[in-house]
């Protein structure tokens, strides 16, 4: 039997716990040797997953690294904006890397860490876990299969979720671009990615428009303090009131506060009180878009749509081709009572398809996270790098369409040639 793949932990954060979780319950194929994080408390916890007493704890990723190659692969778990510096730091090192997405806070960076993995022969899996959905699978198959035809427009939303889009693109560590990423990389990256994946032909050309518009002060109801905590007179018919972190929102609050599942509510207040996680919505720094929009253009003429918005939950799919339609997703589930994709032929006919979703991993990835972790060891041992299934290669594809869409955002919808847009990068 092959040895255990080895995992060092860069970022001890949510995705990087939900990882090694997911990886400690294949004992055979993962063995988890190391964490890197300032906050010890997250590095524990990593610890006591790994059920490893050779567990080896860092108080930070420089350290870490000082201490030489520890293991097979690392994942690279940090926040948006430190990936660069610690995924080029490991490849130097001789780690493969299980790189959490968005690559790097700059399209430059993404090229830059991809030459890298190159030069260096290593390998880098992007953490883009859609692929890995069940949905997403039976989605692909059933293009391959033919049953839709050729490809002619293909249509993707994404709902972020009010109460998702205040905790973390409101309140949260992607509220300011300048410190983290666009929005549209931030949490549609995914969608560009899946969206690029069925296609499977080159993107040429990029259009976009989005604001913020909702979470402003100019909607900041009359009265209403700077903390939710401070006596909001709108607090029982406000949406975001903080103090609903007690309650049905509790899950939000783990994936800031260590103790967010196990504070009693006394304390939750406390804790929001002076955590930017209490602030009103409506007064914050924030200059993340709540809404976005974008046309797409792919070699040979095929057209795609995407659109992002705070105000609706969950993924849905469109695409038409010359035999028929398919039609999935979030509101597809509900029309239907459970049914997660249809075909309709054009010849009148419907095949309906029910989708088992594997349990563990963050729920808003359609059961990804155990699919990823799952084919970590074998896209990983893929003779050529280039066919790995979220290989580096293929993300910045994908990467480049959504910083190309933000250009475009910010300058009036100009549509942007792809080819041009990386040819500028490279020349940068």
């Amino acid at each position: 039997m092959n040895k255990p793949l080895t995992l060092v932990g860069i970022g001890c954060g949510g995705r990087t716990r939900t990882y090694c979780e997911l990886a400690a319950q294949q004992p055979h194929r993962y063995r988890i040797v190391a964490g890197a994080d300032p906050d010890a408390e997250r590095v524990e916890q990593v610890r006591t997953t790994s059920r490893n007493p050779e567990f080896r704890s860092f108080a930070n990723a420089e350290v870490c690294f000082a201490a030489g190659r520890l293991g097979d692969v690392a994942i690279i778990g940090t926040q948006d904006a430190y990936h660069v510096e610690p995924a080029l730091r490991a490849l130097e090192l001789g780690y493969d890397l299980l790189l959490e997405k968005p690559v790097a806070p700059h399209p430059a960076d993404v090229l830059r860490i991809r030459d890298t993995a190159q030069r260096l022969g290593r390998r880098v899996l992007v953490c883009h876990v859609l692929r890995y959905s069940p949905f997403y699978v039976q989605v692909k198959a059933l293009v391959a299969s033919g049953v839709l035809g050729d490809i002619v427009s293909i249509d993707a939303r994404e709902g972020v979720g009010d109460f998702h889009q205040a905790h973390s693109y409101v309140r949260g560590h992607w509220a300011k671009t300048a410190n983290s990423t666009p929005m549209i990389i931030a949490k549609s990256c995914h969608d560009m990615d899946i969206m690029s994946w069925l296609v499977d032909r080159p993107c040429e050309r990029v259009s976009s428009f989005g604001s913020l518009q909702h979470f402003t002060a100019a909607h900041r109801p009359a009265g209403a303090p700077a903390r939710c905590t401070d006596g909001c007179p709108h607090a029982t018919t406000c949406n975001y009131d903080a103090m609903r972190y007690a309650g049905r929102h509790r899950a939000w609050l783990s994936y800031v506060w260590n103790r967010g599942l196990s504070a009693s509510q006394d304390e939750v207040r406390e804790w929001l009180a002076t955590s930017p996680w209490g602030r009103c919505v409506y007064a914050c720094d924030n200059d993340a878009v709540d809404h976005q929009v974008m046309s797409l253009e792919f070699a040979g003429g095929i057209t795609g749509t995407f659109t992002m918005t705070a105000f609706d939950s969950g993924r849905n799919l469109t695409i038409c081709g010359t035999k028929g339609v398919l039609r999935g997703g979030e509101s597809m589930r509900h029309l239907t009572g459970g049914k997660d994709i249809v075909v309709s032929g054009h010849d009148g006919g419907h095949t309906y398809h029910e989708i088992n979703y594997a349990s563990g991993g963050y729920g808003g990835h359609m059961g990804a996270d155990p699919g990823l972790i799952d084919a970590l060891a074998t896209e990983l041992a893929k003779p050529d790098p280039t066919t790995m299934r979220t290989g580096i290669d293929a993300s910045v594809q994908s990467h480049l369409m959504g910083f190309a869409a933000e250009y475009s955002r910010q300058h009036g919808g100009e549509v942007v040639n792809l080819a041009d847009y990386a040819r500028d990068l490279k020349s940068q």
